[in-house]
């Protein structure tokens, strides 16, 4: 009998618990589960499951159910194929978003031409030197070269020329996902039309004499560019010279007579030849 209450008894009591919380368990979980609609995966299927974040939402999954809610569009995740979005488009019974290709680009081509204000030697990576003073670079939006968007990019198109001092975006492997432009800290990195022939490799709109002071390379808004481009497609927008890719037409003039060679073809980035000439 001592035997039975001491060690039978109890074990038969945790199996009868066991049983009675298990049943529980199976019970409430049918309950009160949360039907999943079947569209929310079929979305997930057709997105590119880089899970980059470029969106704004955290991973594929996340954005599939945020699609099915309403609460964000299939364009923003450049990575997804047109074809694909069109899916998706007709899995929510929307209409199909038409919107141009584009691929990330540096805007700053300052690199080691850009003075420097000191010399950093903490954590090697950019967000952590922009804690410090708002980093190395005497020009407040100077490409620090030391590699988080090249961290960030799922797809290896994104590198620091270390000869030059800046980053690069290799446009023929970039999906445009935005993972880079979401994590510069100087926020220099945009997007561009893909069938683009030029763009500015400046993003400092101070006086050319300030810009001067600071880098070798970057715009000074002595508006040349804009009074040769033959239709309009280049602007002074606070001292810092924007196309407008509408209106361009590839022809290279801007290029041709930008004084501080901050103008850049398309295929910069691309091009390694182009760039060893400059080192």
């Amino acid at each position: 009998m001592t035997f039975f209450m001491t060690f039978v008894l109890p074990v038969l009591a945790v199996g009868v618990l066991a049983a009675v919380f298990a049943f529980c368990l199976s019970f409430l979980g049918e309950k009160l589960a949360v039907d999943r609609d079947a569209r929310i995966d079929e979305i997930e299927r057709n997105l590119a499951g880089a899970n980059c974040g470029g969106c704004g939402y955290p991973g594929c999954a996340a954005f599939a159910e945020a699609l099915f809610k309403g609460e964000a569009k299939p364009s923003q995740c450049n990575p997804t194929s047109a074809v694909n979005k069109a899916n998706i488009a007709r899995i929510l019974g929307m209409s199909e978003e038409k919107s141009k290709e584009t691929v990330a680009v540096v805007h700053c081509i300052g690199g080691n031409k850009c003075r420097n204000k000191c010399a950093y030697q903490g954590y090697g990576d950019c967000e952590s030197a922009q804690l410090i003073a708002g980093g190395n670079k005497a020009c407040e939006v100077g490409c620090m070269g030391l590699g988080s968007c090249a961290e960030s990019c799922k797809y290896d198109a994104v590198s620091v020329d270390k000869d030059l001092g800046f980053a690069v975006v290799d446009t023929k492997k970039c999906t445009s996902c935005g993972a880079c432009v979401a994590v510069c800290p100087k926020k220099i990195i945009g997007r561009i039309p893909k069938d683009a022939k030029v763009y500015v490799a400046c993003s400092n709109t101070h006086r050319g004499k300030e810009v001067s002071s600071v880098c070798e390379r970057g715009c000074i808004g002595c508006g040349l560019c804009a009074r040769n481009c033959p239709t309009g497609a280049i602007a002074l927008d606070n001292n810092l010279a924007a196309i407008d890719y509408d209106k361009c037409i590839g022809c290279g003039k801007c290029k041709e007579v930008c004084p501080r060679k901050c103008i850049l073809p398309f295929s910069y980035a691309d091009n390694a030849a182009l760039r060893l000439k400059e080192k």
